[in-house]
């Protein structure tokens, strides 16, 4: 397995080097990664940090989400739970983002996966409720896009809208491409699924290219699928 380590200071005088914020942080997610045999491919930090920062608002959190897909890396590695956020809101958002890039969260004084609520009433609702947000909000872009598309043929134009990845008639390489990453993501006997970041990778690898022309990412697959 790889992981990939994140560090966070509340303050740039906690990120001087005679602190031992970082050291302290470094050295707790080095010992649980060799303890639990996982390569650790590299560290990204964030100095002087409120840890009620969101994810957008964090260079160093960002730089390892893009990372994981790059490098392939299932886990992410901090410190304490509160190093990813101490607004719970705030925490569960970047849980959510790592977990749909397939990558889980671990804390190294615990062994915990943030990923995994079950054991943690606070997290199971707010990623109830940020759910059900998200639901709404897909359930109302799905309406005004039908809206729209009955005002477009009642006025005579065409209503029929984007076609999704796979489904233009005049892209065939599109519909081989989705067959590919149907095909990766099928579950094996006795196997996990594979992540959507390898996905992404070996279609790289493969040069497949997306409709935007851009790189595949694991965001890229799961809207594929």
């Amino acid at each position: 397995m790889k992981a990939i380590g994140y560090l966070r200071v509340s303050s740039a005088k906690q990120a001087r080097e005679e602190k031992d914020g970082f050291p302290r942080q470094r050295e707790a997610i080095r010992a649980y990664c060799a303890g639990k045999r996982i390569e650790l491919l590299e560290e990204h930090a964030d100095a002087g940090v409120s840890g009620t920062v969101p994810l957008e608002g964090r260079d160093g959190l960002s730089m390892a989400l893009a990372r994981c897909t790059e490098l392939g890396a299932g886990v992410l590695v901090v410190e304490k739970a509160d190093r990813l956020g101490r607004d719970l809101i705030v925490s569960e958002m970047a849980v959510r983002a790592f977990a749909e890039a397939g990558v889980s969260i671990v804390t190294a004084d615990t062994g915990q996966s943030l990923t995994d609520a079950d054991n943690d009433p606070s997290r199971k609702l707010i990623r109830q409720v940020l759910n059900a947000v998200a639901e709404y909000e897909r359930s109302a872009l799905v309406a005004k896009l039908r809206a729209a598309r009955e005002r477009k043929k009642r006025s005579g134009g065409h209503a029929v809208g984007c076609y999704r990845f796979g489904a233009h008639p005049a892209r065939p390489a599109e519909a081989e491409t989705l067959a590919r990453i149907r095909e990766l993501r099928t579950r094996k006997p006795l196997r996990k699924r594979m992540p959507l970041a390898r996905i992404a990778g070996i279609l790289n690898d493969e040069k497949r290219e997306s409709r935007t022309g851009r790189p595949w990412t694991s965001t890229m697959v799961r809207d594929a699928l």
